[in-house]
């Protein structure tokens, strides 16, 4: 309403005051405007995330967006942190261009909320009116002028008759076209042409999480003091075990029943022996403090597209076989759908991953600082093992526990595994 009583007063003023006028009413529309706009900041993250790498602009200036609705995704350290718009609304600007860096509370895109928006066409026409308020007459066109533009006009749009087509060069005689050949185009200019077999090589710039990855990796091996113990388990029991009651289990519970959550299980009630395996070294100088817990936050290794991810079964001591399969479950979804939380990775205080999935016989993993410990599983193989003076074919599994050597004796690395086995072979 104010931006259309100025309009109708403007009419009314002399037009020495015209330059004036031009240049404050476009000022001054532009600040009433500005209240139906929304800046969008980059959301929090973590406490240990400062900042991002802005990977993917979903939307651009221009478009209106819903409530809700995804416009950008920034990746960090950990996980991929999506950008909605609180309210509807219409993007007005960007302020950072993809594989930028951006930090927490950044202004990262303006936009004109919707009720601004369903009326920007009425408001650009208004601005018009605004920044040309004085009359001004148009320009006077004489009927010569629009005869002479209607010809050129109609000239132009007619099409050209046969008889007005372009005839051959005159020096050209009627045997030579039908014996020149057709023009070729010319061959796009190459630097170098390709030749099969050429030895090519190709750079890709490491995303966070793979750099942090590394980083990581290489802080484990250089801090702690690892050391890895194997073991090899019958599987036959829990084999067994599951194919008699996953079916049963699926119907009552909907979850499915499969190995993590057995050894995540047996590795707890091995716990309760060596609560070494579940502490940690903290304080300065690589730490002169270690860190018991009476509860055990299990790290479940998951990989994706992106590099390995560790989610966290919170409070495994105070679950039962199913309830821990319904986490690994649906923290596996999660992952494979890009929508991992930071509260789903923070903590954990030991961990578990599982290579025979991917076919592995046999390997050492790596610690995942600050713990004290990681258990690897394998392949399950069909071997030939000695039962009770017998040879026996059984499906058998290689496990193997890396453990810091500064915390955990070998003697108590070994008990460790030995229980988880027994655990394992005899699941009553």
């Amino acid at each position: 309403m104010l931006a259309r009583r100025i309009l109708v007063n403007s009419r009314y003023l002399r037009t020495s005051q015209a330059p004036t006028l031009r240049q404050t009413l476009p000022s001054l529309a532009q600040q009433l405007r500005s209240y139906a706009d929304h800046f969008i900041k980059v959301p929090p993250m973590a406490e240990s995330i400062s900042e991002g790498t802005l990977k993917q602009w979903t939307k651009k200036v221009g478009d209106f967006v819903e409530q809700d609705e995804e416009i950008a995704t920034i990746e960090t350290d950990k996980i991929d942190i999506a950008v909605n718009v609180p309210e509807s609304g219409t993007i007005k600007e960007l302020f950072a261009a993809e594989e930028d860096t951006v930090t927490v509370g950044q202004n990262l895109v303006r936009i004109e909320l919707g009720k601004a928006a369903e009326n920007s066409q009425k408001q650009a026409s208004l601005d018009d009116n605004l920044a040309n308020s004085t009359d001004q007459p148009a320009p006077s066109v004489s009927k010569t002028d629009i005869e002479e533009k209607s010809k050129s006009t109609i000239s132009e749009s007619q099409p050209v008759k046969s008889s007005q087509k372009q005839s051959p060069q005159p020096h050209e005689t009627k045997a030579e076209q039908k014996k020149a050949p057709p023009s070729k185009p010319d061959a796009p200019h190459s630097d170098s042409a390709a030749i099969p077999g050429n030895r090519e090589e190709r750079r890709v710039k490491m995303n966070r999480m793979r750099l942090r990855i590394a980083e990581r990796l290489k802080q484990s091996q250089n801090t702690a003091a690892s050391l890895t113990t194997f073991n090899e388990v019958d599987m036959s029991a829990l084999v067994d075990f599951r194919k008699l009651y996953k079916d049963e289990v699926l119907k009552k519970t909907g979850v499915k029943l499969g190995f993590m959550g057995a050894f995540s299980r047996a590795s707890v009630l091995a716990m309760r022996d060596i609560p070494a395996v579940n502490a940690s070294i903290e304080g300065p100088n690589g730490g002169d403090t270690v860190v018991y817990r009476d509860y055990v936050d299990i790290s479940v290794a998951v990989a994706t597209e992106k590099g390995l991810v560790t989610p966290v079964v919170r409070n495994s001591n105070t679950l039962d076989l199913i309830e821990i399969e319904r986490n690994i479950a649906e923290l596996g979804q999660k992952a494979r759908e890009n929508k991992l939380t930071i509260e789903d990775m923070a903590g954990g205080t030991f961990t578990i991953s599982n290579g025979g999935v991917f076919g592995s016989l046999m390997g050492t993993p790596i610690i995942n600082l600050p713990q004290s410990a990681v258990l690897g599983l394998h392949a399950i193989k069909d071997r030939p093992v000695v039962v009770n003076g017998q040879i026996v074919i059984r499906p058998m599994m290689y496990l193997a526990l890396t453990y810091d050597h500064r915390l955990l004796d070998g003697r108590e690395a070994v008990q460790f595994l030995v229980k988880v086995k027994q655990y394992i072979e005899d699941p009553r």
